[in-house]
């Protein structure tokens, strides 16, 4: 297939959305872009700031400093990937931390944050030859995606999944901490009355509970060529 594409990775957290994304960029050569990594980057400029902790959101604040975040996403050829930059600074690691897993939430239903940051996520889009993953990349930043791919997991098996990945990057967390954010996170993302998680209509279901990386791949090959043929006949 000669024609650049969007491509287009929804799903629940922690379940693998990135990974996958990632793989399908490598394979087509095209561009990953973690959109859930500029919200967590915000979160964390709205931690540095003190508008946002467990019990304080100042709404105003964050409403007026919009303006004064740039989030960008720079390849490091030495870890071949593309790692998340605020206002200049690589901030891959710290965006990853529990405490800003704890709160992203919260930031994601602002509607000027979600208006700021569909805005930036569009003007990357433009170029297409993209893979980008999110909440709602299918139904709401590229609802006219080439592929739309509905990505889901049992809340046990993703806590397992990020649980391992902390413990492997050093963090020091328990299972039952970790299985309680991703079941707090499914009812915020699900619920939000701004652009909600929810599967587009015409989005592939892609349950990876018992899946690998490779059978996972290897499900995109068929619906990439099944896109192919459809195209074909036209």
């Amino acid at each position: 297939m000669n024609k650049k594409l969007i491509i287009a990775v929804d799903g629940y957290s922690s379940c693998g959305k990135s990974t996958f994304a990632k793989a399908i960029a490598r394979e087509l050569n095209y561009i990953f872009i973690d959109s859930g990594a500029m919200y967590r980057a915000v979160t964390l400029y709205c931690m540095r700031k003190g508008y946002i902790d467990r019990s304080t959101v100042k709404e105003d604040k964050i409403n007026n400093s919009m303006a004064d975040i740039n989030i960008r996403f720079r390849y490091n050829p030495d870890i071949e990937e593309h790692e998340t930059y605020l206002n200049g600074e690589n901030v891959e690691e710290e965006i990853r931390q529990v405490e800003v897993s704890s709160l992203v939430s919260i930031i994601s239903k602002i509607r000027s944050v979600r208006e700021r940051l569909v805005e930036m996520q569009r003007e990357i889009g433009i170029m297409k030859s993209i893979v980008m993953d999110g909440r709602d990349i299918g139904t709401v930043v590229f609802p006219d995606a080439d592929i739309k791919i509905f990505m889901t997991a049992s809340p046990e098996i993703r806590a397992e999944r990020r649980y391992k990945e902390l413990i492997g990057k050093g963090v020091k967390v328990n299972y039952d901490e970790v299985l309680n954010n991703i079941s707090e996170r499914d009812t915020i993302d699900s619920g939000r009355e701004i652009s909600p998680l929810k599967k587009a209509e015409d989005a592939y279901i892609l349950d990876n509970s018992e899946m690998t990386v490779n059978q996972q791949m290897v499900w995109f090959r068929d619906i990439l060529s099944k896109k192919s043929g459809d195209e074909g006949r036209n």
